[in-house]
């Protein structure tokens, strides 16, 4: 019965969520066409490349595939919410007493309300880039990977929560997360595959990318679409999951020591 009842708070905050995301649906939209904006750079950029090497496929990827992987990967990217900036700032304004006393859990009120933020900007980036993929490229080739999208992205935004939650977390020690924040973009934007596949890399980056969780975020999500492998599908699913238990272990215990410490400090 407890149980239940937490499920219908969870479901509730994801309701209001999401109707505060769709009450600025212009708003919304806006946003969302700057990822128009950057997926045409990537593709004067990656035609340009596509003919300096004469090539149809540059590591397995073909000038179509690299483009829906990049539609995929941006359209995720802007689809997640600034945990860090407002995890510090409810630290900040001591807000976060308030969430304390509520009769829901600190984190899994904040990942109901960013997965329900996430899952609407998505659709209208996928929306938006998917349109602009068929215009300019036409329809992809994706296969049973469409299918798998709405699992993979899902495990990708849960790691991408879990590691922002890290970081957001650490407000209860530094009062500025954000240089944090920054840094773990620049990785993640990198050897995290959202700007171009693994494959492409270096082989040393790509032994690299391949034993940290970045590459469960956007570029498993994305690959998987984009070049599914039915052998290779357990693995990817597997290696997201294994992820989401080990950076869930290391946010309990960064809460259990961030909520001692406020209580210490007369929070």
């Amino acid at each position: 019965m407890n149980n239940w009842r937490k499920s219908v708070k969870y479901a509730f905050i994801g309701k209001i969520t999401l109707r505060n995301q769709l009450a600025y649906v212009a708003d919304f939209l806006i946003r969302s066409l700057f990822l128009l904006l950057i997926l045409y750079i990537f593709l004067q950029l990656w035609q340009t490349t596509f003919r300096g090497e004469g090539t149809e496929t540059i590591a397995g990827f073909s000038f179509k595939q690299i483009m829906w992987y990049l539609v995929i990967t941006e359209s995720m990217i802007l689809a997640s919410p600034s945990l860090c900036s407002r995890v510090e700032e409810e630290v900040k304004s001591g807000d976060i007493v308030f969430k304390f006393v509520r009769p829901v859990n600190f984190v899994a009120f904040h990942y109901v309300e960013y997965m329900s933020e996430a899952a609407i900007r998505f659709l209208v980036n996928a929306a938006l880039g998917g349109l602009l993929g068929l215009l300019i490229m036409g329809p992809p080739d994706f296969g049973y990977g469409l299918l798998w999208l709405p699992i993979v992205a899902l495990f990708g935004f849960t790691v991408n929560f879990m590691l922002n939650m890290v970081l957001a977390l650490s407000s209860f020690w530094v009062e500025e997360t954000r240089g944090l924040e920054f840094v773990y973009n620049k990785f993640l934007f990198t050897i995290g595959g959202m700007l171009m596949p693994l494959e492409l890399f270096p082989d040393m980056l790509q032994r690299i990318g391949r034993w940290l969780p970045f590459q469960a975020i956007v570029y498993i999500p994305a690959k998987t679409t984009v070049t599914f492998d039915a052998v290779q599908l357990p693995i990817m699913i597997g290696t997201q999951l294994l992820w989401v238990v080990i950076i869930g272990i290391i946010v309990s215990l960064v809460y259990r020591k961030g909520v001692k410490k406020l209580n210490v400090n007369g929070g």
